[in-house]
């Protein structure tokens, strides 16, 4: 069965990837507050970021077609608040931004300076999105990042393993990216005389 067969399945594979994101961002934010010192684990943190990106990009482009298409259960859920699916093509576009500029300086090892200030602006503007993003599913994501950890709530929404397993996919692709990027971010910090 399809993790997000139904409306519910949807939102939790939502929830858990928006929560395990918003983790990922906590230590990712630590970076930059001394992001020259700190290079090595910014690049680590943003790399590993990739994979819950690229699902949590998938699952919310799911429920919008979804939606957009008549199925049932997903018009009878609703659309999110107006506000939110505003911001939600914002935010949507402006991670990829932040993600692409900052591969592409360290891959580019800061020989292209337009990438790093790209990526800086990007930054900026991704930042007030996504402040408001969180703040607009601050209630529901706990909730729907746990309800397939509680034995109860599985059984009322199918398709708990197969969530387990997307989970365990994005940790398995990103960690051994994450690790390889810890030599990348070493050229790039050595090819800036840091």
């Amino acid at each position: 069965m399809p993790i997000t067969q139904n409306a519910d399945g949807n939102a939790r594979i939502t929830g858990s990837i928006g929560a395990a994101i918003f983790v990922l961002l906590f230590f990712e934010g630590l970076t930059v507050l001394r992001v020259k010192e700190l290079i090595s684990w910014h690049v680590f943190f943003g790399i590993l970021l990739i994979p819950f990106v690229a699902v949590k990009i998938a699952s919310t482009t799911y429920r919008f077609a979804r939606y957009y298409s008549g199925r049932r259960e997903y018009v009878e859920k609703g659309p999110p608040p107006i506000v939110l699916r505003m911001l939600g093509p914002v935010v949507t576009v402006t991670t990829v931004a932040v993600l692409g500029t900052g591969i592409g300086a360290v891959l580019e090892n800061g020989r292209s300076s337009w990438l790093v200030e790209a990526h800086k602006v990007s930054f900026f503007l991704w930042f007030a999105a996504m402040t408001l993003h969180v703040l607009g599913h601050a209630l529901e994501t706990p909730a729907l990042a746990f309800a397939d950890w509680r034995r109860s709530a599985r059984s009322e929404t199918p398709g708990a393993r197969a969530r387990f397993a997307v989970l365990a996919v994005a940790v398995a692709v990103g960690v051994p990216l994450a690790v390889a990027s810890l030599g990348w971010a070493h050229h790039w910090h050595q090819a800036r005389g840091h």
